[in-house]
C-alpha cells in the first residue's frame, strides 16, 4: 500500500511540469519539428504495411533518407500507436515526452526503493525526473529518444536485482525487454549505460556461491536483450559506412564542451549547444558529496558498497569526458565522438546522482526520514521551478507533418548516403524522368517502398529515379532486375537505368537487405522463443522443476 501511495505521489508531481504539453501546439525546441515530421515519415511506413521502417520518403525534398535504419525507432512506435488512436502528430509526440518523464520517476523508485526502501526509493525517483537535464530535454532539445530512455534504465536494474534474489523467468524477460526498449529508445543514451550495467552485473554476482548461475543468467539477459533489438541496431551498425556520418560529425564535439563552472550552476537559456544550461544540480551534487562521507562511515554495513564506488567513479569519469581536458580521449578513441556533444554525458549524472540521493536518505535515522524527505522534496523542486515551461509554441495541421520536407530531419545530414549530398538542393522535377532519349511515363502505384510506374519509350532511353540509393533498392524493367548507375555525376547519389524502346513495366522497391533480413529473424525468433517459453513455463511450471 505504502509503494502505490508513493507512486500515485510522484505522478502527481510529475505531471505539473508537464502543463507546458498540455498547452496547444508544440514546444518550439532544437528538434521537435523534426520529431513530428519523422513521426508522420515513420506512420507512413506503418500504414503501407512496413513493419520495421527503413526509409523516411517526405524527407530532403522528397529524395528520401535512410534516418530509420539509423535513429531509434522506439519513441515513433509509441506516437504512431496514439495517432492511429486519433491524436494529432503532435499531441502523440506530446504524450510519449509526458510518459517518458512520470515513467522514469516510477522506475527510478521501484529500483531504489527496491535496495534502500521506499523513502529513499521516492527521493531517488523524485530528482530523476526533476534534474535539470531532464527540462533541457524536453523544452529545450526536445529530445523524445533520449527523454524515453530514462525509463529503462532503473528499470533494467531493478529486474537484475530481483533476478539476483529470486531466480526466475519473470524477471530475466523482464530485464531483457527492458534493456532491448533502452537500445530502441536511444543511440547513445543505452551505449552510455552499457558498461555501467555490465558493471552491475559484476556487482550482484561477487558473492561466490552461486557466481558461476549468476553470471550465466546475466549473460542470458544481455544476449536476449541484444537480439531482441538486433533488428534495429546490427543493420545500423554495419551499414553506417554507407553515410556520411564519419564525415560530417568529426571533430564536432570540439566546440561542444562544458565550463567546469557551468556544470555547478548556468542560467536557463532556451538558446543551442553552449547557451542553455548544463548544470548538473545543486541537489544532485549535494548527493554525490554526502555519498562520500556515509559510505565510508558505514562501510562495514554497506552490502552496495563497491557498486557505490562504481557510481561515483563513473559519475566523475562522465564529468571528466565533459570537460576540455579529455580532449585527448576523444581523439584517441573515436567512437567517443559518435557522441557529437559531451554535454550529452549530463545524462549519466542524472541517474548516478539520483541513486546516490536515495542511498544517502537510506541512512538517515527513521525518526528523521520522513522529514527529511519533505525537505528534500521540496528542496528538488524548488530549485528546478523555473524550468517547466516552454519557450513558445508553434502550431501546425497533421498535413504539413505528412507533406514533402526540405530537411533531411538531422542538423548534419549524417544519415545521408555516402554517394550523395549532404542535403538535395531543390524539389525534383518528378518523381522519375528521361535524362535521355524520350517517351512518357504513368504513375501506376507509390508507397514508401514501391513505385510502380508504366514507361514508353520512343528508343533506347535513359531514366532517372528521383530517389536516393541506398543497399536494398532495386530496380526492375518488365520484372526483370536492371543494372542501375547512383554515382554519375549528374546524378549524385540518385538511381539511373536504361530502358529499351517500347513500353514496360517499371518498378523501383527498397527490399530487406541480407544483413537486415538476418537481423530481423534474430529479432523474431528471440521474441517467439521468449513467448513460447513464457507460455510452456506458466502451464508446465519448467523453470520451477529446473531450478
Amino acid at each position: 500500500m505504502k509503494k502505490k501511495i508513493y507512486i500515485a505521489v510522484l505522478i502527481l508531481l510529475g505531471i505539473f511540469p508537464l502543463f507546458g504539453l498540455f498547452h496547444s501546439g508544440l514546444p518550439v525546441t532544437h528538434d521537435g519539428q523534426d520529431h513530428v515530421i519523422r513521426l508522420a515519415n515513420f506512420y507512413k511506413n506503418l500504414t503501407d504495411g512496413i513493419i520495421i521502417p527503413r526509409w523516411a520518403p517526405n524527407v530532403n525534398y522528397g529524395f528520401g533518407d535512410p534516418i530509420f535504419l539509423f535513429f531509434y525507432p522506439l519513441p515513433y512506435y509509441l506516437a504512431s500507436l496514439f495517432h492511429f488512436l486519433s491524436f494529432s502528430f503532435i499531441d502523440s509526440a506530446k504524450i510519449v515526452y509526458g510518459l517518458g518523464f512520470v515513467l522514469s520517476g516510477i522506475s527510478m523508485f521501484l529500483f531504489g526503493s527496491e535496495l534502500f526502501g521506499d523513502e529513499a526509493g521516492f527521493v531517488s525517483g523524485l530528482l530523476y525526473m526533476f534534474s535539470a537535464y531532464r527540462f533541457v530535454d524536453i523544452y529545450v532539445r526536445g529530445d523524445i529518444g533520449e527523454n524515453l530512455a530514462f525509463v529503462f534504465v532503473p528499470l533494467i536494474f531493478y529486474f537484475l536485482v530481483k533476478l539476483s534474489a529470486k531466480l526466475k523467468y519473470k524477471y530475466i524477460v523482464g530485464a531483457s525487454f527492458s534493456l532491448a526498449l533502452l537500445i530502441l529508445s536511444h543511440n547513445a543514451i543505452s551505449i552510455m549505460m552499457l558498461p555501467l550495467i555490465a558493471l552491475f552485473c559484476l556487482f550482484l554476482a561477487k558473492e561466490k556461491k552461486g557466481r558461476l548461475r549468476k553470471l550465466g543468467i546475466f549473460g542470458l539477459f544481455f544476449i536476449l536483450g541484444f537480439a531482441l533489438s538486433a533488428f534495429f541496431w546490427l543493420p545500423g551498425l554495419m551499414e553506417g559506412k554507407y553515410t556520411l556520418r564519419e564525415i560530417v560529425t568529426k571533430g564536432g564535439y570540439l566546440t561542444n564542451f562544458v565550463d567546469p563552472k557551468a556544470l555547478l550552476y548556468g542560467p536557463w537559456s532556451y538558446g543551442g549547444s553552449g547557451e542553455f544550461t548544463v548544470q548538473i544540480g545543486l541537489v544532485n551534487i549535494a548527493a554525490f558529496i554526502l555519498s562520500i562521507p556515509v559510505l565510508f562511515y558505514k562501510r562495514k554495513k554497506n552490502k552496495q558498497f563497491l557498486f557505490i564506488v562504481g557510481l561515483l567513479v563513473y559519475s566523475l569519469a562522465a564529468v571528466f569526458l565533459m570537460l576540455w581536458q579529455s580532449n585527448i580521449l576523444w581523439e584517441k578513441i573515436r567512437f567517443l565522438q559518435n557522441f557529437q556533444f559531451p554535454w550529452r554525458f549530463l545524462a549519466v549524472t542524472v541517474f548516478t546522482t539520483s541513486f546516490l540521493a536515495g542511498f544517502v536518505v537510506s541512512n538517515i535515522p527513521k525518526r528523521y526520514l520522513i522529514g527529511a524527505c519533505i525537505v528534500l522534496t521540496i528542496l528538488i523542486l524548488f530549485f528546478n521551478r523555473n524550468y517547466e515551461h516552454a519557450d513558445s509554441y508553434e502550431h501546425e495541421a497533421d498535413s504539413f507533418f505528412a507533406k514533402v520536407h526540405r530537411t533531411t530531419t538531422n542538423d548534419t545530414g549524417e544519415s545521408s548516403p555516402i554517394w550523395s549530398v549532404r542535403f538535395m538542393e531543390q524539389k525534383p522535377n518528378a518523381a522519375i524522368e528521361f535524362i535521355s532519349g524520350s517517351g512518357d511515363i504513368k504513375q501506376k502505384k507509390r508507397t514508401t517502398t514501391l513505385h510502380q510506374y508504366i514507361a514508353t519509350a520512343s528508343d533506347s532511353s535513359r531514366l532517372r529515379e528521383n530517389t536516393l540509393y541506398f543497399p536494398g533498392w532495386e530496380v526492375r524493367v518488365d520484372n526483370v532486375p536492371v543494372e542501375l548507375q547512383f554515382q554519375d555525376p549528374k546524378s549524385r547519389g540518385l538511381m539511373t537505368f536504361f530502358i529499351p524502346a517500347g513500353t514496360h513495366a517499371v518498378t523501383v522497391a527498397l527490399h530487406e537487405t541480407k544483413l537486415r533480413l538476418l537481423a530481423d529473424i534474430i529479432s523474431l525468433v528471440t521474441f517467439l522463443g521468449i513467448l513460447i517459453a513464457s507460455l510452456y513455463t506458466k502451464q508446465k511450471g519448467l523453470w520451477k522443476r529446473f531450478r
